[in-house]
């Protein structure tokens, strides 16, 4: 049986913050369910550099929540983060084109870096990092059926086929075309509000 959530975490990827797009477009969808009064938590934090202080803070931040109402989200590198605490909690997750070997695909990022909404923000990649990330390694699923997977196959930053496979079991929705960043976001909402057992408030019938 699905819950109807009563918590809700997006994190977002390497080198992004809450200002991306999907974590805005979730965010919005989530305040109008608010506004039509479904009593929910939304929480969108910015991901530290470390993936192990990352876990730790995302961790502490959920603490309290109950497990059976709390769902999270990620993308990218927050779809790896995501795995990672949904593997630990027992909680559901849904991922979209998530980083399934950071350790691997991250060490040739090792140095100063700068986010992307904001170009004076500036942040060192450090290679302990890659150890960290290799700790947190979260695969094999042992519950796949409570994963969403959005991938897609015109992602040029992942292999869409070891996406799928670290997924096998889950429910995926695999997209033919597309990007990364999913730029197509919006229309794949239903489907991942049918998923995460929350309404659509944009089929709300006008007061």
């Amino acid at each position: 049986m699905i819950h109807t959530p009563t918590h809700l975490l997006y994190l977002h990827g390497f080198r992004s913050s809450p200002r991306s797009a999907k974590a805005q477009q979730v965010g919005a969808v989530v305040q109008a369910l608010q506004h039509q009064g479904l009593d929910i938590t939304w929480a969108c934090p910015q991901l530290p550099p470390s993936p192990q202080q990352a876990v730790a803070e995302i961790e502490a931040l959920a603490a309290l929540w109950p497990r059976d109402t709390m769902v999270v989200v990620g993308s990218s590198l927050g779809g790896f983060y995501a795995t990672v605490l949904a593997e630990r909690l027992g909680c559901r997750a849904a991922v979209i084109n998530p980083a399934v070997a950071p350790a691997r695909d991250l060490a040739r990022h090792i140095g100063e870096q700068t986010a992307f909404h904001d170009p004076t923000d500036r942040f060192f990649f450090r290679p302990e990092f890659i150890t960290e990330f290799e700790a947190l390694a979260p695969y094999p699923v042992r519950h796949p059926e409570r994963y969403w997977a959005l991938i897609a196959q015109g992602d040029e930053v992942l292999d869409w086929r070891e996406m799928v496979s670290h997924y096998e079991g889950a429910r995926i929705r695999l997209l033919d075309g597309s990007d990364h960043a999913v730029s197509d976001f919006p229309q794949h909402l239903p489907e991942l509000l049918a998923f995460l057992g929350l309404p659509d408030p944009r089929s709300a019938p006008a007061p």
